[in-house]
């Protein structure tokens, strides 16, 4: 069984970090080492997680009660749960699938007076233009914040110029994983300092902490290595247990009710240690190999089949996402062929507020209720995914398809009537 869930980190890397668990180094000198691998090391900020310093952010900027933040329509359910913990209001901008784009008009429709920010998702892996995010921002005053989490593709870039925030993220499933932290680029040296003042009043992530998460994801890692994957995913499976659900219940970064509380640490030597290796030995070459194993796949596609960020312009395949009119029919044939695919996902659709019922993300619903993710991990080989190709190619009128005479998904003109399945 080839399956999706990997950790993106070797060996040699995971011995490096339980030997850093056992030395004593200087916080500071790790931060800023970790600062200057970026090209603005002035204005960066290494954390516990990318949750860490979003939280940070919204204190630092102490918005009015009330005050709105318009998000991408998909996006992690902690992210809307650190605005509204800071009585402010999310407000979703529905997405363009051919990019995975917030719609233009409709981020336009969500601001009001209220408005203090836009938060963009970068989806699976592809980064979308911001440029005129950027300008409708500028126009009402707004700041900008880039979620950057899934299209982490080495430290020269580490945000867009324009953007006000940029935030990195490097916990378990991410690319050049650390088992945990992330880095946030801040453009204002005010906010940044006001970040920084309120960090250093957090406790310390102790090593003991570090260890048992450390402890969980190596073993996870080692469960995750053939033939052993194929042994526990067969014992779950007579069980009558659902893998999906307890693998992706594992993985979360911050489970249980004082997920809050366990967020606010500044992050321990040990981690920053690890980090820092990471991001000093990121090979752009393995990236590269990655970006084409996507392109190949994409290629291998049924003719007409939709997926979402499809035309983006930069996309390294963080994940393969594709899109099928009756989900369930397809993930069971390729679970039948030997591949784990799911439609299990950690993202949801940002609710409206219940005043303004009009700005419900249909689009980004009908993605969540369609979508499915292929197992397209680094050691598959290149008839393996042929063979894949074949399958999908023989669920065809299941998948859902461009529409006819388009060859850009704008906002799902098929899609409009729900799914068979979803």
């Amino acid at each position: 069984m080839w399956l999706r869930m990997r950790f993106d980190i070797e060996w040699f890397d995971v011995a490096y970090g339980l030997c850093r668990a056992g030395t004593r180094r200087d916080r500071a000198e790790l931060e800023r080492s970790i600062r200057e691998r970026w090209p603005s090391p002035e204005q960066m900020f290494p954390c516990l997680s990318v949750r860490t310093a979003f939280d940070l952010l919204w204190k630092a900027l102490d918005f009015p009660p009330g005050s709105e933040v318009v998000m991408s329509a998909l996006t992690i359910p902690d992210m809307v749960r650190i605005v509204e913990h800071h009585r402010l209001v999310p407000v979703p901008a529905d997405l363009n699938v051919a990019d995975m784009a917030p719609d233009l008009d409709s981020i336009r429709r969500a601001i009001t007076p209220a408005t203090r920010a836009i938060v963009v998702a970068h989806l699976f892996g592809s980064r979308i233009p911001i440029e005129p995010i950027l300008e409708i921002a500028r126009q009402h005053g707004l700041l900008v914040i880039e979620d950057c989490a899934q299209a982490f593709a080495g430290c020269h870039f580490d945000g867009h110029a324009g953007a006000d925030v940029s935030m990195f993220s490097f916990g378990p499933i991410k690319t050049a994983t650390a088992f945990g932290g992330g880095v946030f680029r801040v453009g204002d040296p005010r906010i940044l300092s006001r970040m920084e003042s309120l960090h250093a009043e957090y406790p310390v992530q102790s090593r003991g902490s570090y260890l048992k998460r450390f402890a969980k994801y190596s073993v996870l890692k080692g469960m995750s290595c053939r033939p052993l994957r194929d042994a526990i995913l067969a014992v779950y499976r007579a069980a009558g247990f659902d893998y999906d659900r307890w693998i992706s219940g594992v993985v979360r970064a911050f489970p249980g009710p004082k997920w809050l509380d366990r967020l606010r640490h500044q992050p321990s030597a040990p981690l920053l240690s690890l980090l820092e290796r990471r991001l000093s030995t990121f090979d752009e070459t393995w990236l590269a190999a990655r970006t084409a194993r996507g392109n190949r796949m994409a290629r291998l596609m049924p003719d007409g089949a939709m997926r979402p960020a499809m035309n983006a312009s930069e996309h390294s395949y963080w994940v393969f996402p594709i899109l099928a009119d009756e989900p369930d029919r397809v993930v069971a044939a390729l679970a039948q062929a030997g591949f784990d695919a799911t439609r299990r996902s950690s993202l949801r659709a940002v609710e409206p507020p219940a005043d303004r019922p009009e700005l419900d993300p249909h689009h980004a619903r009908d993605i969540l209720s369609r979508m499915i993710f292929l197992p397209l991990c680094p050691e598959m080989p290149r008839r393996e995914m042929e063979r894949m190709g074949k399958i999908l190619e023989s669920q065809a009128d299941c998948l859902t398809k461009v529409s006819a005479g388009s060859e850009t998904p704008v906002l799902f003109p098929r899609m409009l009537g729900g799914s068979r399945s979803g």
